[in-house]
């Protein structure tokens, strides 16, 4: 005698709520990555008429008006800056990073910095606002 079930079970997977998450995942990284990148330095970034779109890198080194320098928004003094940024961009494949300096910070501390990026032939990017 054969026995039948009422109820069988539906094995169907649904893709459609699967496919919203997935979708909603990726609107909040877009959103989290972009909002990631900016520093608590506050420093009054000096405006350019031409601007490309923003370009990733891994350090940024930001330069107040008083001549104190940060790197990814921790203090270093002067003497010690070229090693950290030499020791934070070794194992990088995109060897370079972002000065933020204000626009009322020396032109001899931008330069110093930029000086330890040719020394070592990283590639710098500053960082500016959209002139309106």
């Amino acid at each position: 005698m054969k026995i039948q079930r009422r109820n069988k079970a539906n094995p169907e997977f649904s893709l459609a709520a699967m496919t919203d998450v997935i979708l909603l995942m990726l609107i909040f990284f877009m959103i989290t990555s972009s909002a990631a990148n900016q520093s608590a330095i506050d420093v009054k970034l000096p405006k350019a008429g031409a601007v490309d779109d923003n370009i990733p890198n891994p350090l940024t080194v930001s330069i107040k008006p008083d001549g104190t320098y940060f790197v990814d928004d921790n203090p270093v003094d002067r003497v010690q800056l070229e090693q950290i940024i030499v020791d934070k961009l070794t194992n990088q494949t995109n060897k370079s990073f972002t000065i933020r300096a204000d626009e009322n910070t020396m032109h001899k501390d931008v330069v110093f910095v930029m000086e330890i990026a040719e020394k070592h032939k990283f590639n710098i990017a500053i960082a500016t606002i959209k002139d309106k």
